[in-house]
């Protein structure tokens, strides 16, 4: 009855059209009232020991990090660097796509803004040159999906604070999985591009590689300077948001200059609100976390997973498909927030490590931000392009499949991501 109860109220109140910060607070006051035991004060005190976290302090930086190095020039350069060294291959610039996610994922960790500022610099290269526009489109779409795998994720940030599981850990378990992913959509691109009659741009010589290179240096050492720091124990990842802005905004103004210091200004609110969004956001799921956890509800879904619980393989494939279909309904933060209480204590009872299931759960939400009809990105993209979701979707295909072949090894292969921590620690 209880799930029942979490279930009604929070739909219902997400069908309402309220936000789900909101919505999850009404969750939590119907399971107040369901226990008979409705009190306004616990309901503000948690929420405000919701937001009251050291690890959060990471996502404000995280995302003034990622301001500041749109607007800096550093992604421009990342794409310039790629361009030079693959750029001349067959279907170079998809290659270029594929080298520009994984790199900017290293710095920025947010899906939406990759996949925008990559789009907007290559889908006009590769409509000019004759490429196939929905499949590539699609291609950087999906390339943009890395981003909160590898670190510095906000969404790696955010689970580890709800699910109480280092933060540190996750980030370096990360690495492989998404390097994975990037490796995957790479094949997938050389085969159902292979056949693709396209303009190939000119091979660049050594000098002006080398040019690039010196020109993105800065840019490149950015990626390696934050997960270097956080292996050797130099900071904290919350520390290590800290240093990416100080990079950032060092390399933007004062090396790239092409970030005018009337503009910071903007950029901090621009940071400030997007922040302010997914702190409240996550001080209200800790407040139904709370609420869940005292409701026996995370019981209640173990009873319903019981009978795959004898095997942690089995458990992780019924899991993942569990949250691969809430993710065609629902966006990333949502599908973390609600799901992350329920199941971290199923988790733990089988004995799957929390830091292996931390990755496989962000992957798979960051997966169902290019899942039909809600998924985020694909809405970023469109408008990019100016193509229609059916459009998108024909070239997306190939590239959704390749990411979900990638989840299911690591499902079937746990030591694939376990193995590379062990690894980095």
């Amino acid at each position: 009855m209880t799930v029942l109860v979490f279930s009604f109220s929070l739909l219902g109140a997400m069908a309402l059209g309220m936000p789900i910060a909101f919505a999850l607070l009404v969750c939590g006051a119907a399971l107040m009232v369901f226990q008979g035991q409705v009190d306004a004060t616990i309901l503000s005190q948690k929420l405000l020991e919701g937001a009251d976290s050291f690890p959060l302090l990471a996502i404000p930086f995280f995302m003034l990090a990622g301001e500041l190095m749109n607007a800096g020039g550093i992604s421009k350069r990342i794409v310039n660097f790629a361009l030079a060294w693959v750029g001349h291959m067959r279907g170079g610039l998809g290659l270029v796509a594929v080298f520009a996610s994984v790199l900017m994922a290293a710095i920025s960790g947010s899906a939406a803004a990759d996949a925008a500022a990559i789009g907007a610099m290559l889908v006009p290269m590769m409509r000019r040159a004759g490429y196939n526009v929905p499949r590539s489109v699609g291609l950087i779409a999906a390339g943009g999906v890395i981003a909160p795998v590898i670190p510095p994720s906000i969404g790696l940030i955010v689970f580890g604070v709800i699910a109480n599981v280092s933060i540190g850990k996750l980030f370096l378990a990360g690495v492989f999985p998404g390097l994975m992913m990037g490796l995957a959509l790479l094949i997938t691109w050389q085969w159902v591009a292979r056949r693709d009659q396209v303009a190939v741009l000119p091979r660049q010589s050594m000098a002006a590689r080398a040019r690039a290179g010196v020109d993105g240096i800065w840019a490149l050492l950015m990626p390696a300077g934050i997960i270097g720091g956080m292996k050797f124990g130099i900071f904290t990842p919350t520390e290590a948001g800290v240093a990416a802005c100080v990079y950032a905004f060092a390399v933007g103004a004062f090396i790239y200059r092409e970030l005018p210091l009337r503009q910071v200004y903007g950029l901090l609110v621009s940071a400030a609100k997007s922040t302010a969004v997914v702190v409240f956001l996550i001080a209200a799921a800790l407040v139904s976390a709370w609420l869940i956890t005292i409701s026996d509800v995370p019981q209640q879904v173990a009873a319903l997973l019981r009978p795959f619980m004898f095997n942690k393989i089995l458990l992780m494939f019924v899991i993942m498909l569990l949250v691969v279909i809430v993710g065609t309904a629902l966006d990333f933060a949502p599908t973390l927030m609600i799901l992350t209480p329920v199941l971290m204590p199923v988790v733990r009872e089988a004995g799957i490590d929390p830091v292996y299931f931390g990755v496989m759960f962000i992957m798979n939400n960051a997966i169902g931000l290019i899942t039909p009809p809600v998924g985020i990105v694909l809405n970023v993209m469109c408008g990019v392009a100016k193509i229609s979701m059916a459009e998108l979707m024909k070239g997306l295909w190939p590239f959704l499949w390749a990411e979900l072949f990638v989840l299911l090894l690591l499902v079937l292969f746990p030591s694939l991501v376990m193995v590379p921590l062990r690894w980095l620690s």
